[in-house]
């Protein structure tokens, strides 16, 4: 079978990929399995000079491998960079705290000695999508590796190149082959590299139907598995809101990775008293973006990352126009080579549409109107999705009462949701469970280890 990679700006192809074999994912698995034997036993100082290494690397080639982003899956080519750097910041975040994170604690027991060790469990399996094609993979790679796991990678078919350069670039750093590998197979592969008794825990950044199948197996295997799946992210203004900033923190939280990103803000919930003021400016500010080629750094949105990504939107769109939403902006696919769609506006928005009820995965902004207080916190709460959440308000001590009540894994007040690495990402319902980053992040992929000593009991002669 042949992966192919192709130019979302332009529909043409880029590259051209041999699936592995058989007896290259064998090889790979058989590679991982010595190697974490070799690697765990590597001092933490010395995992830690590697990641700084590999930090170093990415900054370095932080041009190429924008471009190469920017090339498969059509993010701006700021966007790209911004991600490597991020990249490099956590890989040095892992470095700098891993050991602290790792560090055994000791407990007050009956023993004359207790304590609780963390250690890597072996071959962690990473499932990612093309939406960070660096970012998704290294998140889950930092703190595994620097925990002493080895790390195998099935990244999206659309962006082998990305997929492959992470391969290298960890080599380039100097870590032993086994520790970082990228296998190239499609989804109908998973399942039997998950079977294999080798492969010890599961990490899937995904949709909500593939975080179903993957759990299933992954619970009937009885292994270890964090999944980071949908969202369907509230944007909360209330009416006490600063509302410029609020719009314009939300157009970046909409038009992010063309609105392709799990964390997006996807429902706009506005206090009726401020809802056309607020409606308002997000129009004229979606109504201002650049739409086009995405290495051009003056444009400030590029295409989807796949045709039939376009074409779900499209639907998505214009079902929520059948039900009664008003299109303010867009509502079309762009008359232009490549997978563009229109930046998109939509009111009158509520329950029983698309817009309201699905994870609209494109750079479409849905405006709910909040009666009151209660009813906005109700609405951010009507979903199945927990991911994330935003809170506008001047009062940010009544903000965070409000966050208490949030069914979310991250609440932000005053800012737009994002992955932060310094704190866990992750969700609830059906946004998935498991958290990703942090010491929380590290924590997901090890032994947690209870040692308990007593001394051995002595018989003097008599």
């Amino acid at each position: 079978m042949i992966l192919r990679s192709v130019n979302p700006a332009t529909g043409k192809e880029l590259a051209a990929y041999e699936e592995h074999t058989e007896a290259n994912v064998e090889a790979s698995l058989a590679r991982a399995e010595v190697t974490f034997c070799q690697w765990r036993n590597v001092p933490l100082n010395e995992r830690a000079k590697l990641l700084h290494a590999l930090a170093g690397l990415l900054r370095e080639r932080k041009g190429r491998y924008g471009k190469l982003i920017t090339q498969e899956m059509g993010k701006t080519i700021t966007s790209a960079e911004t991600e490597i750097e991020k990249c490099a910041m956590i890989c040095e975040y892992y470095a700098d705290n891993g050991a602290g994170f790792l560090a055994q604690e000791a407990v007050d027991t009956d023993a004359d000695d207790s304590f609780v060790r963390f250690d890597p469990i072996g071959v962690v399996f990473a499932v990612m999508p093309w939406n960070m094609p660096f970012w998704m993979p290294m998140r889950s790679a930092a703190p595994a590796v620097m925990a002493g796991n080895v790390f195998l990678l099935k990244h999206a078919s659309n962006i082998c190149g990305c997929s492959l350069e992470l391969e290298k670039v960890f080599v380039d750093a100097g870590f032993p082959t086994g520790v970082f590998q990228s296998l190239l197979i499609g989804s109908n592969r998973v399942s039997a590299v998950l079977e294999d008794d080798r492969v010890r825990a599961v990490t899937l950044t995904g949709s909500e139907a593939t975080g179903r199948i993957l759990a299933e197996q992954a619970g009937r295997l009885i292994k270890k598995s964090v999944l980071e799946l949908g969202g369907c992210d509230p944007f909360v203004v209330f009416a006490d809101a600063e509302i410029d900033r609020a719009a314009d923190a939300g157009l970046t939280a909409r038009i992010f990775l063309a609105g392709q990103a799990c964390i997006a803000a996807k429902r706009f919930i506005v206090h009726r008293d401020v809802a056309d003021e607020f409606s308002t400016k997000l129009h004229e500010r979606m109504a201002a973006l650049k739409m086009g080629d995405p290495l051009d750094r003056e444009n400030d949105i590029g295409p989807l990352a796949r045709q039939d990504l376009v074409e779900k939107l499209d639907r998505q769109v214009q079902d929520s126009i059948r039900l009664g939403a008003r299109c303010l902006l867009g509502g079309k696919c762009a008359d232009r080579p490549g997978s563009f769609y229109e930046p998109t506006m939509l009111v009158d928005v509520h329950k029983g549409m698309p817009a309201y009820d699905e994870e609209v995965f494109g750079p479409v902004a849905a405006v709910v109107v909040a009666e009151d207080d209660d009813d906005a916190l109700r609405l951010a709460n009507d979903t199945s999705y927990g991911l994330g959440a935003s809170i506008w308000t001047r009062n940010v001590d009544r903000g965070k009462q409000i966050a208490e009540q949030i069914e979310a894994g991250m609440v932000f007040i005053n800012g737009f949701a994002r992955s932060d690495h310094r704190l866990p990402f992750g969700g609830v319902k059906h946004s998935g469970y498991g958290r990703e980053c942090g010491r929380y992040g590290m924590l997901e992929f090890v032994n947690i280890k209870t040692v308990w000593a007593a001394d051995p009991v002595i018989e003097r002669p008599r």
